[in-house]
């Protein structure tokens, strides 16, 4: 019996490609509909925050504060989810597989009631999605891996393409790419979403979980993969 824990089901590109773009779209989402917020960036929020405390805009503050308080609180949920697999009633399910499902219901579930609810309690559940998704999936090619925040993948990046050109690594070529693939499926989900809001409007959300449930079928493709290769 394999453990698929031992190695994410996210460790190739295609998974990694498609987790990135639906977290630029989760970003856009909230920023453009829902009051200039982020889910999942929340060294966005801090600035935002301390932005707004020292202009003296305090009631912008309790946008942000919920963003940030219910990413901790998503954090801790996955981590315990993370602490406590496998759940026995879900023996054949993947624990990645599992919170791609939970954040998939979440985000269902704020493009339903998005122009019924406030938009401190949409931010707050979409940050639930922003958090399971940075604390489960964090490893991409064997190296380390954010499909929320693209600083780090920039900045590798620009090492990529010096060590490329200038230090002649050919290793690094493979890794620029994949790098550059990551950051473009993240701006492209951050696209698609702020046009589609012309259209969709609170609904719009519910592209990210589509690209999720493609995400799922394409875990579930690398998992049978793996095991008749093994």
């Amino acid at each position: 019996m394999i453990n698929y824990n031992v190695r994410p089901t996210h460790d190739r590109l295609p998974v990694g490609a498609l987790l990135a773009a639906a977290a630029g779209g989760l970003d856009a989402y909230t920023y453009l509909q829902h009051g200039e917020v982020f889910a999942g960036l929340q060294t966005g929020n801090l600035i935002l925050l301390g932005a707004s405390i020292g202009q003296g805009h305090y009631g912008r503050m309790a946008q942000y504060v919920t963003s940030i308080l219910m990413f901790l609180v998503g954090a801790m949920i996955a981590r315990w989810i993370q602490k406590h697999w496998p759940i026995r009633m879900l023996p054949a399910v993947s624990r990645s597989g599992f919170i791609i499902v939970y954040e998939i219901v979440l985000l269902l579930i704020a493009g339903a009631f998005s122009s019924h609810w406030p938009n401190m309690l949409i931010t707050g559940i979409l940050s639930l999605v922003a958090a399971a998704q940075l604390q489960e999936f964090r490893q991409l090619n064997g190296g380390p891996f954010t499909s929320l925040m693209m600083t780090g993948n920039v900045r590798t990046l620009a090492e990529s393409i010096y060590d490329g050109l200038l230090a002649h690594d050919k290793t690094a070529v493979p890794k620029g790419l994949t790098t550059g693939t990551v950051i473009l499926s993240f701006v492209a989900g951050a696209g698609v979403t702020a046009l589609l809001t012309h259209y969709w409007h609170g609904q719009t959300i519910w592209l990210s979980a589509v690209i999720l449930a493609v995400t799922l079928g394409v875990s579930h493709l690398e998992r049978r993969e793996k095991v008749q290769n093994s």
